[in-house]
């Protein structure tokens, strides 16, 4: 059997896990949530991590999919495997959406949804300002820090509002690329290594 770490040739980064930070993963994993995804930890304590894949883009647009909710050209993401049901999102109004916690300097996970659709209604967010996920990301107690040991993910440190810009399907390349030359050739693994 041939030894992934080996073929990958892993570089230990040293960056540990940490609110705000991103995790890429390695380019052989073919889970179908977490194929070159990208995703932001939101929260990581010794409870567990969650976090929202930021690079999973749906072919559909918010208001196609939820109901009841003001009109606003915004995308949709799959954030992860859990509570696909239930809609989550980041923003950068902390102070005007009450509940909301700050992950990283001016970008804030959910809160109350009603001062959000209001914002939205009154024109005061655009889809610029903020992002829509199904579902997101989550692990128990050291269940990440496994797959951090298996070398299923890389820890970084990487502008999140850079990626918040970025087109979805490029920004594993560009960030595997801001990495160095230790990861640089991950970008040259085929997607599907069957269609090679």
């Amino acid at each position: 059997m041939t030894d992934i770490n080996k073929i990958l040739d892993i570089k230990p980064n040293n960056v540990k896990p940490s609110q705000g930070k991103v995790l890429i993963s390695e380019p052989f994993m073919f889970d179908y949530y977490f194929k070159r995804a990208v995703i932001l930890l939101a929260e990581y304590n010794k409870e567990g991590a969650f976090g929202i894949i930021l690079n999973k883009l749906l072919h559909s647009k918010l208001n196609d999919i939820v109901t009841g909710f003001p009109t606003i050209d915004a995308d949709l993401y799959i954030g992860g495997p859990v509570s696909t049901d239930k809609l989550f999102y980041i923003h950068k109004f902390g102070d005007l959406v009450p509940d909301s916690t700050e992950i990283i300097d001016g970008i804030y996970w959910g809160g109350d949804i009603e001062a959000i659709k209001e914002l939205i209604s009154i024109n005061k967010i655009t889809s610029d300002d903020i992002r829509f996920f199904i579902g997101y990301s989550g692990w128990s107690p050291n269940q990440l820090e496994g797959e951090l040991e298996s070398n299923s993910w890389v820890v970084t440190r990487t502008d999140v509002k850079e990626v918040l810009k970025a087109k979805a399907d490029k920004v594993w390349n560009k960030i595997v690329l801001s990495l160095g030359e230790d990861y640089a050739h991950w970008v040259n693994f085929p997607v599907d290594p069957n269609l090679n």
